[in-house]
């Protein structure tokens, strides 16, 4: 079998230990195959370790599925830039924490509210532009909103753990702290602490359902239904064996990058409506911040790889906007 003979050279100063100046792999060596085989020889146990880099842009080669042959400056240069990355943690367990947040505080916040609201509403009432709801019991709005906001997150949780796939197996322990914080804080703490007060704007709407909150209903049920159709085409866009990127067609990647990241934030428009949730809608502006970030790369990847064979997209997320 033909084999590729590359130089390999520590991206930190540090370094790994007893890391050999060249490495033989298969010509149909995989970037996984790699990291395993420098971590034998660098004797690294845990071979997930091994982070393996462009010797030009110095970035990571993330998709661990891919062939070393797809990568031309690697195979230009014959170099491989590796670096030790620090303990691991699973990509598919750090979603899963993630969105853990929210299923907590939701229930949390509306098990304890007949406590925790009375106590501090006599120090806010002169601050609110409204008084407290009188009515004990949840407001339609927010019993939709528990209902709406677990299911996006009974969703989530499902997907990640079933449905998606993940181009790099695990990410440095720290992040999932880092991760976490943003789902944990806004759409879990601030969120719930907000909407089930029994002086946010979703206990003050009206108890009866109007026809802006159908729209919402909508909105919610339409963008969760592709979102979800979009995650389930993704997974199944390589058959199996396959290890070279595709380019995706229809479901909305005609209009937009990542469709799916237009679907969420239609999801959460439909949310927002219903529930009149300012902390829900800063939830959703920051994660669109994040999300425009992710596709741009996406988009940008897309173009390097994909030459004159990928169609560029103006927008990557909303048409007409981002």
């Amino acid at each position: 079998m033909a084999t590729l003979t590359l130089k390999v050279t520590n991206r930190s100063r540090k370094g790994l230990k007893g890391l050999p100046s060249t490495i033989e792999v298969p010509n149909d060596a995989t970037v996984d195959d790699a990291k395993k085989i420098v971590a034998r020889a660098a004797n690294v146990s845990d071979h997930y370790r091994i982070g393996i880099f462009d010797p030009v842009s110095k970035k990571t080669i993330k998709d661990r599925n891919s062939l070393l042959r797809s990568h031309a400056e690697v195979i230009k240069r014959g170099e491989l830039l590796v670096k030790d990355l620090g303990l691991q943690i699973g990509w598919r367990f750090v979603y899963v924490i993630e969105y853990l947040g929210p299923l907590l505080f939701h229930p949390l916040f509306l098990s304890v509210r007949h406590t925790i609201y009375p106590a501090v509403y006599p120090y806010l009432k002169n601050y609110l532009p409204y008084e407290a709801r009188a009515d004990p019991t949840l407001s339609y709005a927010q019993q939709a909103a528990f209902v709406m906001v677990m299911a996006h997150f009974v969703k989530r949780e499902l997907e990640t753990m079933f449905l998606h796939k993940f181009s790099a197996a695990t990410m440095p322990f720290a992040y999932i702290f880092r991760n976490s914080v943003f789902y944990w804080a806004m759409a879990g703490f601030l969120g719930a602490l907000e909407i089930y007060a029994p002086f946010s704007p979703a206990a003050v709407a009206p108890d009866a359902p109007t026809p802006l909150t159908y729209f919402g209903f909508f909105l919610f049920a339409m963008g969760e239904i592709l979102n979800f159709d979009v995650h389930w085409y993704l997974a199944h866009l390589r058959k199996p064996g396959e290890t070279d990127r595709k380019i995706p067609h229809g479901h909305g990647f005609s209009i937009v990058t990542c469709p799916n990241y237009m679907y969420e934030i239609i999801a959460w428009i439909g949310i927002i409506i219903v529930t009149r949730s300012p902390s829900l809608f800063a939830f959703i502006c920051v994660g669109s911040y994040y999300m425009y970030t992710w596709g741009w790369g996406k988009e940008k990847t897309y173009r390097k790889q994909f030459g004159d064979k990928y169609k560029k997209k103006r927008h990557v997320m909303l048409p007409g906007l981002l």
